[in-house]
């Protein structure tokens, strides 16, 4: 519906970025090499114009995989940069990546001038669009006008989406709705004119270029009704089907050889998404296996010698789609410590607990061996906390939704852990934050919960 009437917005808005991504890569080339700023003998400019045949489509890639591309809402603006700068640094790594492996040595000034130039014209370039395109809105071009059959959570939330897309060119005029509460009230801005029955009036007294129709589900079975009063109609008509109360996760529609299939859980981990994910969990536990292996040695040391062997601990946990792994951690508990009582949580002042494994617990290291959870793919960085199967089967007949957690991997840390949801807290509180972790998954979402965690996450009151 908003993708069909932004189609030459959005070519218009791929020619341009591609024009600005070109344009930087020669005035990088020119500041470096036409400046009077010395250079290195034997530098080719051929090399840097091929360069360029490479660089356009990496970029265009990374621009559209970042959404960039799609109608975004007016209130996004910085997402929409964190979008650009991602983009480009993406298209930065993959310059440094294939110049290393061809061996052409390309100038670093030019590419890291040409990153610096990118993120800022682009950035620029989408700001002044939203500016002219707030200012065509305003002055009534190229609208088309949208009559709103419904009044219910499902018709507010279509009305915030045409509203937040005005490059879309739509506008709604009014809505339908039998709800007597709702008459001659609005919603979002928008007036109900009357009940479903007025819709051929309605379309009679105002001009409107299409119908869509979002009824509530107590309203599904005047579909047939409705449609059947706008067969006589010119005017384009939309359905959007009320799935609120079932789309509990990320959800989009295929095509199946002309049927339309929607996806209602649909995990937001796939492709190219998954792949970004799984780059950046090798890349980051890797680096920090090596870099923290005296540190790990250290706390493998204290361990023994002070509650001898096994240093490590290996525990069955569920993670991605319920498949069983087991998670390491350090040792932090007397051995054989549910003999006698049987699989239990941990709680505050646990006499289970070793004085070596109360301080590891505190500050979180216990949980670093799992980083070889994450190299190996069993867990990733960020992702909802794994649990043990035999609180799972609990927890999944009493707690609505609590198996869709299982729809990513299990994560180091979490968006319910920086906020505190850790240890003997509220499991619907937790699972709550998961849920909103995947259904708002992006890389800038993981980075930033990595960078929550380093300042709130490691030692918190919870952690025992």
């Amino acid at each position: 519906m908003l993708s069909r009437y932004s189609e030459v917005f959005r070519g218009l808005l791929m020619l341009a970025d591609l024009a600005l991504v070109a344009a930087c890569w020669g005035a990088a080339y020119a500041l470096r090499f036409h400046t009077g700023v010395p250079v290195v003998e034997g530098w080719n400019p051929d090399e840097y114009a091929l360069a360029l045949v490479g660089i356009l489509p990496v970029s265009w890639f990374a621009l559209r995989n970042r959404g960039l591309y799609q109608p975004r809402r007016t209130g996004s603006l910085l997402r929409e940069i964190g979008s650009v700068i991602s983009a480009m640094t993406v298209t930065l790594v993959v310059i440094l990546a294939a110049d290393a492996i061809s061996r052409t040595f390309l100038s670093r000034v030019v590419i890291v001038t040409f990153w610096g130039l990118s993120i800022s014209s682009v950035v620029a370039a989408r700001m002044a669009g939203r500016a002219v395109l707030r200012h065509l809105r305003r002055k009534g071009h190229n609208l088309r006008y949208v009559l709103l059959v419904g009044a219910g959570r499902l018709a507010q939330q279509t009305i915030e989406s045409i509203h937040g897309h005005p490059e879309a060119g739509l506008r709604v005029v009014g809505a339908l709705s039998d709800d007597p509460a709702m008459q001659g009230r609005t919603l979002q801005g928008v007036r109900v004119l009357g009940p479903y029955a007025q819709v051929k009036s309605a379309l009679a007294e105002r001009t409107v270029d299409q119908v869509v129709i979002a009824l509530p589900r107590e309203d599904q079975d005047l579909l047939e009704k409705i449609l059947a009063e706008l067969d006589d109609e010119i005017v384009t008509v939309r359905l959007i089907p009320d799935l609120l109360h079932v789309m509990t996760l990320r959800s989009s529609v295929e095509d199946l050889d002309g049927l339309p299939v929607i996806n209602l859980r649909e995990g937001p981990l796939v492709g190219w998404a998954g792949l970004q994910k799984r780059a950046l969990d090798v890349v980051v536990s890797a680096v920090v296996l090596t870099l923290s292996s005296p540190l790990l040695a250290l706390i493998g040391l204290s361990v023994w010698a002070s509650c001898g062997r096994p240093v490590l601990y290996r525990q069955e946990r569920m993670g991605l789609d319920g498949r069983l792994f087991h998670m390491l951690k350090f040792r932090s508990m007397c051995e054989d410590s549910e003999a006698a009582s049987g699989p239990v949580w941990t709680v505050a002042d646990d006499p289970r607990i070793t004085r070596i494994g109360a301080f590891l617990r505190k500050t979180s290291l216990d949980e670093l061996p799992q980083l070889w959870n994450v190299l190996r793919g069993d867990m990733s960085l960020v992702g909802p906390r794994p649990e043990r199967p035999v609180f799972i089967d609990q927890f999944r007949s009493e707690i609505p939704g609590y198996m869709l957690r299982h729809k990513v991997k299990a994560g180091m840390t979490g968006w319910a852990q920086i906020h505190g949801w850790r240890g003997n807290t509220s499991l619907n509180e937790r699972v709550e934050h998961d849920i909103y972790y995947i259904q708002n998954w992006s890389m800038a979402l993981d980075l930033r919960i990595l960078m929550m965690t380093f300042w709130r996450g490691f030692v918190h009151r919870n952690a025992y």
